[in-house]
């Protein structure tokens, strides 16, 4: 708060179009956390946050994180868990500004960060191999690492959500640089992203390498002025040679950074070269080719699962698969693909990524998904589905 205050008549956020400086966003702090509501919830609370991007959702955030509450960030959709059973005490929901109190189950994680007086963080994975998996940090810690940038005046694309990592990431870096916050009203039209980067100048815009691939068939060069845009980073899955160098050639003035995190171990910064990554400030080791890491931002567990994703040594096993290269020497990795997507042909391990990578060289073929079926003599066989262009 202090940090932010400093800044004063510059703009944080744009939002729908309508922008708000710093000292706007100060003083709607200040009021919301003498309101009914926030008088209701006590220090250290558990309390999950429903609602989308809004000025009403990022003046909640980070007016409980001053109360030190131990937040889990939701979406406006309904999520199928029952969040008594995560130690949710109360839930807000930004968008109809109303507050529910819930008797839920006690858990030691939460207890101790309550013990401790720190804020917590209690984010959902997607669920996609089951159920969601609740993951627990220290929202203090989190925080640590941003209240030590250097101011930055620049305009960043919010694109990921709240409820993700890198959404909150973004936000983060945004308020500790004293940058400006630009919002989209539909984060999966195209040309509004191509549209808003001409219109409000935007210099960064953090997106996966899924977006990109949808950015670059949308031709956004044509249409949209996009000078403005130094630097792209990207994560969350691996980026294929073939795109990289599609994304290089369409905007050749712009800098790719490649981030690395996960639900589980934060957001660390990276030297990149040639779609190689040095690991700043982390320590990790690489057992069967799969990345361990661990970081002073790592989570402290889960809520309903067990923890044997982080060994006796406190190092998370991603389940990323890399490879190694020695650049001036210094060791640098390369993400291949995931440990559970390699694909088994009588003893043979095939990574899938490698032969989407080979595959997307050809002229023709402007997409593809390579995947295991079930074979009666070599146990799997490799397949893959294709977009011509």
């Amino acid at each position: 708060m202090h940090k932010m205050s400093c800044y004063g008549d510059k703009n944080a956020l744009i939002l729908n179009d309508t922008p708000y400086t710093y000292a706007e966003l100060c003083k709607k702090m200040s009021a919301f956390s003498l309101s009914q509501t926030m008088l209701t919830i006590p220090n250290n609370a558990v309390i999950a946050l429903r609602g989308d991007y809004s000025l009403s959702y990022i003046i909640a955030f980070l007016a409980l994180c001053k109360k030190q509450c131990i937040i889990a960030p939701l979406l406006p959709r309904n999520i199928d868990i029952s969040l008594q059973d995560f130690g949710v005490e109360f839930v807000l929901d930004t968008q109809e500004n109303k507050l529910d109190s819930i008797s839920p189950k006690s858990h030691s994680l939460l207890d101790s960060l309550k013990k401790q007086n720190n804020g917590g963080l209690i984010l959902f994975s997607s669920g996609s191999t089951g159920k969601p998996k609740a993951i627990v940090h220290n929202l203090n810690t989190l925080l640590q690492g941003f209240l030590e940038k250097k101011p930055k005046r620049i305009n960043i694309l919010l694109f990921l959500m709240f409820d993700h990592i890198g959404g909150l990431n973004t936000l983060f870096n945004v308020l500790s640089l004293g940058a400006c916050g630009i919002t989209l009203k539909n984060r999966k039209d195209m040309q509004e992203i191509a549209k808003s980067i001409q219109d409000y100048k935007i210099a960064l815009l953090p997106a996966s390498p899924s977006l990109l691939h949808l950015f670059l068939l949308s031709n956004p060069t044509q249409l949209y002025d996009l000078s403005s845009l130094r630097l792209i980073t990207y994560g969350t899955e691996k980026m294929s040679d073939s795109l990289l160098a599609k994304l290089k050639n369409t905007f050749p003035k712009v800098r790719f950074h490649q981030t690395f995190g996960a639900s589980e171990i934060g957001i660390t910064q990276t030297t990149t070269k040639d779609n190689f990554i040095h690991l700043d400030n982390m320590e990790y080791k690489i057992v069967n080719n799969e990345l361990f890491i661990k970081s002073h931002t790592n989570a402290l567990g889960y809520l309903n699962s067990d923890n044997s994703v982080f060994d006796n040594e406190g190092y998370f096993a991603t389940g990323d698969l890399v490879e190694v290269k020695t650049i001036n020497g210094e060791e640098y990795i390369k993400i291949i693909g995931r440990a559970k997507e390699v694909i088994n042909v009588g003893g043979e391990k095939v990574i899938p990524q490698e032969v989407e990578g080979v595959l997307l060289q050809i002229p023709f073929i402007s997409d593809c998904v390579v995947y295991g079926e079930s074979n009666a003599i070599t146990g799997q066989s490799v397949s893959v589905k294709v977009v011509l262009d």
